[in-house]
């Protein structure tokens, strides 16, 4: 079985140009009925580790999603972390700002998202819109985009160390090409037509740009406790099984335990055989 966790993973310090990775790769699996047992393996171990997570409350998960349009973001959160229990686990999407978020700091508007001990979000687009979408389209001049990285960099540090929150951050590599495709699927399919935007061509006028500017983003802002990887998604079933083994063992080297009762359990269990007998001599 391919470790996902050490084949995808940027290391800190590399130069990347995503030329170099294939969009199409799939690993051993040539399909996703191949593939669909080992995810479904995955899943089962997300949903126990989370249960865990949730009883020591010592540990959270920040999940972090980028690409492209059609990238599969979506598709991840559905077909992924649907294993996970929703009483634990939150997605936030970041869109536009608003105007308060524009009267504040571009960090304001992300940090009540994080997630607490116990608990798991995941970011369907996050921060990093404010290095991608905000550089790209000049919304912000370059002096104040290129300082971001290190305020990326130490607020992810910040809630790393101080909050023992673990951050795997996903970027779904696509080919232009195969952007094309899942456009035409949207026009196509009555049930995907509403996720059709105006903006969808006019965005793949800037794809060169948005290209180099995930560069910078996964060349920048992956370090050793924080890292980015680098998912082939041209096939959606690849990228549900890379991420979830990848999450699934992550979680298993956080080296959880279940908390000891706070209870005395001698105690209650004579309080339950009173409960149970009295109520037995009642039905007599």
């Amino acid at each position: 079985m391919s470790n996902y966790l050490k084949k995808l993973i940027v290391k800190p310090d590399s130069k990347i140009r995503l030329k170099h990775f294939d969009p199409g790769y799939h690993g051993k699996h040539e399909s996703h009925k191949s593939a669909l047992p080992e995810i479904e393996e995955n899943r089962q171990k997300m949903q126990e580790l989370q249960y865990l997570m949730y009883a020591e409350n010592k540990h959270s998960l920040l999940i972090v999603l980028q690409g492209l349009d059609a990238g599969g973001k979506d598709g991840v959160v559905r077909h992924v972390l649907t294993g996970m229990n929703p009483s634990g686990c939150v997605s936030v999407n970041f869109k536009q700002p608003t105007p308060e978020d524009l009267a504040h700091d571009f960090l304001w508007r992300v940090h009540p998202h994080v997630p607490g001990k116990g608990s798991v979000a995941i970011f369907n687009r996050s921060h990093y819109e404010d290095v991608l979408v905000a550089r790209v389209h000049g919304l912000v001049p370059e002096k104040v985009w290129s300082k971001r990285y290190d305020q990326i960099n130490d607020f992810e540090q910040l809630i790393a160390t101080e909050n023992n929150t673990t951050i795997l951050k996903f970027f779904l590599h696509i080919s232009k090409e195969e952007q094309l495709a899942r456009f035409k699927k949207r026009l196509d399919d009555p049930a995907r037509q509403w996720k059709i935007s105006e903006s969808d061509y006019k965005e793949r006028d800037y794809w060169g740009d948005y290209i180099e500017a995930f560069e910078d983003v996964l060349t920048k802002t992956s370090t050793k406790h924080t890292p980015w990887f680098i998912i082939p998604s041209n096939h959606k079933w690849f990228s549900n099984l890379s991420i979830s083994q990848i999450i699934a063992r992550t979680m298993e080297e956080m080296d959880m335990k279940m908390p000891q009762p706070t209870v005395n359990l001698a105690e209650i269990r004579r309080e339950y055989h009173q409960a149970a007998d009295e109520k037995s001599n009642r039905s007599d």
